[in-house]
């Protein structure tokens, strides 16, 4: 799916989570919602998926998880915080680049308009 469309409705899900429920929750029980939300809407999703490390030929399973990852092919990374931070950037291009994913999307949850608290990302 092309990643405008398939963004475009991704970012239509997160904003009648945000509507609903507003600002100010833990990132978990956005994260249950919008994955709800995404798989009602049609879309394959997977929620806490691990991305194994490979360093040297060998696979790692270091604790890395995307929170969630639509249609195979966009990488959620969700949050609840007062704003999104260079590390948040850098902690969705990782799971980017282990999984060798081209695009993702970080959706902040924690601000008034949520279009405030989206970063479109592309590796």
């Amino acid at each position: 799916m092309e990643f405008e469309k398939l963004s475009n409705d991704i970012i239509k899900c997160a904003l009648e989570v945000h509507t609903a429920l507003g600002p100010g929750l833990l990132e978990n029980t956005y994260k249950e919602c919008l994955y709800y939300k995404l798989t009602k809407s049609g879309f394959f999703v997977e929620k806490e998926k691990a991305m194994p490390l490979v360093f040297e030929g060998i696979e790692f399973e270091c604790g890395y998880r995307i929170d969630l990852l639509v249609e195979n092919e966009i990488v959620l990374e969700l949050k609840s915080v007062k704003k999104i931070e260079d590390i948040h950037l850098a902690q969705i291009l990782t799971y980017m680049k282990l999984g060798k994913f081209k695009t993702g999307l970080i959706i902040n949850f924690n601000t008034e308009l949520l279009k405030d608290g989206i970063r479109r990302v592309v590796n």
